[in-house]
């Protein structure tokens, strides 16, 4: 039994501790996750528009 006390008190404190950190660390690293995932999405719109200026520029060429 008091083998199982010293036990308890040596390892009791890491493990509550790591246990409490990896849980508030899987919250902010979802969070992270869906700002990327929103981010990416940006992305894309940014890109479709960096075609379509293109395309308005070999336009305002043919124009002229």
């Amino acid at each position: 039994m008091d083998e199982l006390i010293n036990i308890i008190s040596n390892f009791g404190f890491p493990i509550a501790l790591t246990i409490y950190l990896m849980v508030r660390f899987e919250k902010k690293i979802d969070d992270l996750d869906k700002s990327i995932s929103g981010d990416s999405g940006l992305i894309v719109q940014i890109k479709d528009l960096g075609g379509k200026i293109d395309e308005l520029k070999e336009c305002v060429k043919e124009i002229k």
